[in-house]
């Protein structure tokens, strides 16, 4: 797909050397840019790896919770 952008001279002249060491055209070196850019900023899946993180446990979630909580209550009153 076709785009058009607009560079600050600084940037053009940047991106030309660029091209130049890289023997690379303008548009290759933009589509590197933007995949670069995307790699970079893309969410982080590492969410998904917590999931199931407790399957190979043997311990009742509800009672691990309970307990957990239970030590709050053993604590003076904050205020």
């Amino acid at each position: 797909m076709r785009t058009i952008i607009e560079l600050p001279s600084e940037q053009l002249d940047a991106l030309s050397s660029y091209c130049r060491r890289e023997h690379v055209s303008r548009a290759e070196a933009i589509r590197r840019a933007v995949a670069l850019m995307l790699e970079q900023c893309r969410p982080a899946d590492d969410w998904k790896s917590a999931f199931g993180g407790w399957k190979d446990i043997d311990i009742d979630g509800v009672e691990y919770q309970r307990a957990i909580r239970a030590e709050w209550d053993d604590r003076e009153g904050l205020c």
